[in-house]
């Protein structure tokens, strides 16, 4: 026998002892779930690219609610998909008073009323062009789109959204949010910025449920380069002084060292969404019986939570939620 000082194994010798010393837990309080609502009745619609991923009608996520809500789940993010005949340049049916995302929200709100509802700011489901951000003779331009997603902003605030989740990735839009909420009386209305969001080959998926692929080019003049991790600190300390409540990381396993950084320079939560691309490389594996689809999900989650993320948008939140809950 030799002689150790140390034996770490002595703290994996038994389930009971591996619980008591783990450093990271996961729990359901944790998960943000995305979900979609489209126009309609008696709809559910599965994604093909995200299996067990569905479009619902307001009648039809009232429902699932029930299921998602009895599992834990206490926030989800709701995603517009329009058809293409409501769109035009200027994302208007956005913040029209009677459009049915808006009037999604609040029947949501006021059925589930503890249920945290999270909105996504931006242009890209109402535009014609498929962008973020209004087009301008081929450019995406900032500050007019500024002032379109203050109109939706103020909207979805007026609707009964409890966190505003700006993903545009446009200059200054965090401050003039706040500014135009709190003017408004909207003081207690989060914002969640997504403050370093990549121009990642991983949102394929979302862009199969939203259909709202842009119709030009790409979105790397305002979403991010994968190479860079100093500018997504700039991103953040810009968010932050102007008023972001939470800041996220998008996507998640591939950049969890961002997520890393950000929890270690700011003291506010960190959030980090795994996107569509991760959920649907795993459940595609796990179909063709190349991996075991629960323990690689569970990892992965594990991964972003030890990583620094306090919250998580995730697919996989209420097949998660099932094996935390046994």
């Amino acid at each position: 026998m030799i002689y150790l000082t140390r034996r770490p194994r002595r703290n994996r010798k038994s389930s009971a002892i591996r619980d008591l010393v783990q450093e990271t837990t996961l729990q359901v309080s944790d998960f943000i779930f995305p979900m979609f609502i489209q126009e309609g009745t008696n709809q559910k619609v599965e994604i093909k690219s995200m299996p067990g991923i569905y479009r619902f009608s307001l009648d039809t996520i009232l429902e699932e609610l029930k299921e998602v809500t009895d599992l834990g789940i206490r926030a989800i993010d709701l995603f517009p998909n329009y058809a293409e005949a409501k769109k035009d340049k200027y994302a208007s049916e956005s913040y029209k008073e009677d459009t049915f995302y808006l009037k999604a929200i609040t029947a949501i709100k006021e059925k589930f009323p503890e249920l945290v509802i999270m909105t996504d700011i931006a242009m890209d489901p109402y535009s014609s062009d498929g962008h973020d951000g209004l087009v301008e003779n081929g450019e995406i331009v900032n500050d007019a789109t500024i002032e379109i997603l203050g109109k939706m902003a103020l909207a979805q605030a007026k609707a009964g959204a409890d966190i505003l989740g700006p993903s545009d990735m446009m200059d200054g839009r965090i401050g003039y949010l706040r500014d135009v909420l709190d003017r408004e009386g909207h003081t207690n209305i989060s914002i969640m910025s997504y403050s370093a969001k990549y121009a990642s080959a991983f949102y394929g998926p979302f862009r199969d449920a939203l259909e709202s692929a842009p119709k030009f080019g790409d979105k790397k003049t305002y979403q991010m380069n994968p190479a860079n991790s100093r500018e997504a600190l700039l991103e953040a300390q810009l968010d932050f002084a102007e008023g972001a409540d939470m800041l996220m990381v998008k996507p998640a396993l591939s950049y969890l060292d961002i997520i890393r950084q950000l929890d270690e320079n700011f003291d506010i939560p960190i959030a980090a969404y795994n996107v569509s691309g991760e959920y649907a490389m795993i459940k595609a594996a796990a179909l063709n019986g190349w991996l075991d689809g629960d323990r690689a999900m569970m990892e992965v989650l594990m991964s972003i939570r030890r990583a620094g993320a306090k919250c998580i948008l995730t697919y996989f939140a209420k097949e998660a939620a099932v094996i935390l809950n046994r």
